[in-house]
């Protein structure tokens, strides 16, 4: 199985794991909307008090 067949796999089985760094106003969204489709979302911001926010389900 190739790598693209793999992700494709894994994208439609919602065990891909999904990264996005930067919690602003794309990127808090986008990863809200992939946590509600049932993927696994890591996100990554440089302000913790934003970290700490969103980690506690707050809007900042």
């Amino acid at each position: 199985m190739s790598n693209d067949e793999l992700l494709l796999q894994r994208i439609e089985s919602r065990t891909a794991c999904i990264a996005v760094i930067g919690m602003g106003y794309v990127g808090l969204p986008l990863a809200v909307e992939f946590a509600l489709q049932g993927f696994s979302v890591v996100a990554i911001d440089s302000d913790p008090g934003r970290v700490e926010k969103v980690n506690q389900g707050l809007n900042y």
